[in-house]
């Protein structure tokens, strides 16, 4: 979804390098506009294409993120803190945030705008619920109750309105706390009924 909107900024970004290079090549050396050029397209273009690399995957309860130059693992089933952050805006997202003490990995799972939104594949919903119910952490055993009841809404073809992530970016809005908030475990065993 994001890889060819990063693919038109970092082309974007290459347009303006090129036309401000052209225009100090007017008035200035042409080494000092290529220079100006490269500075001006390349880290834009660099990290837009970088993102287009980025990866997350769950093998076993592992969860497994790459962003084309670095591979970062984090144990689930060791986890330290799990927890639910909704941005509550236009663009109105749901990621849980898993801690194991050393380092923490944000999993993107739903993305929804006024008209609808995209969540997480079922398979991968199941698969992180698994990897959650292994850990012996009560919220990520709360989690991974939340997931299996968003599954249960996907399986009987709920409206957005019955799926519990759908619910947690209602709840975060209707108490005000926008644009970023952190999910308490009472706000987040209330969602799973």
């Amino acid at each position: 979804m994001l890889a060819p909107r990063m693919r038109k900024v970092a082309l974007v970004a290459v347009v303006i390098g090129i036309v401000v290079g052209g225009v100090v090549a007017i008035f200035a050396a042409p080494l000092i506009a290529v220079v100006v050029a490269a500075v001006i397209a390349l880290p834009t273009a660099v990290s837009a294409l970088l993102a287009t690399r980025r990866r997350m995957w769950l093998a076993g309860t592992t969860i497994h993120a790459s962003n084309g130059l670095v591979e970062r693992r984090i144990d689930v089933a060791q986890a330290a803190s799990v927890e639910f952050v909704v941005r509550a805006a236009r663009v109105s997202q749901v990621v849980l945030r898993i801690g194991d003490g050393r380092r923490v990995r944000t999993v993107p799972l739903a993305l929804y705008t006024a008209d609808g939104g995209r969540e997480l594949d079922v398979l991968g919903l199941r698969k992180l619920a698994d990897a959650l119910s292994a850990s012996e952490l009560a919220p990520a055993a709360a989690a991974a109750s939340l997931l299996i009841d968003q599954l249960r809404a996907e399986a009987r073809g709920a409206g957005l309105e019955e799926r519990p992530l759908y619910r947690a970016v209602a709840l975060a809005r209707d108490a005000g706390r926008v644009p970023q908030t952190v999910l308490t475990d009472a706000e987040v065993a209330a969602l799973s009924n």
